[in-house]
């Protein structure tokens, strides 16, 4: 099951990279300058309008889907970096600095005490 989840992934992948493609060649743009995120968003909300159309009405809406997911573009980010540091949040629970069991009893003689 985990090989056939694999799989559908990246076939889904690969034919969203296809409509990203075709879109940028019909708008005369390169593919990457088509918005990964933003095609799978357009063809999500494409998808109910053409599983309920008629068939001769799909190579109208196919073009409007080439054209919505072509007006998607990657903005011009240059000298982009990102910093590698892991950020530690702080969380409301200490760490557990001793053995569990040696934890356990010293939590039973402070419930004991009280």
């Amino acid at each position: 099951m985990v090989r056939k989840e694999i799989w559908m992934r990246l076939l889904a992948y690969n034919l969203i990279r296809t409509v990203m493609a075709e879109a940028a060649q019909t708008a005369g743009r390169q593919p990457r300058e088509i918005s990964f995120a933003g095609t799978v968003q357009t063809i999500n909300a494409f998808a109910p309008v053409l599983q309920c159309a008629a068939t001769r009405d799909l190579p109208r809406l196919w073009k409007l889907l080439l054209y919505a997911v072509s007006r998607h573009r990657v903005g011009n980010r240059p000298d982009r970096s990102e910093p590698r540091a892991v950020k530690r949040r702080a969380k409301p629970i200490a760490l557990l600095t001793v053995p569990r069991q040696q934890a356990r009893h010293q939590l039973l003689r402070k419930a004991i005490a009280a």
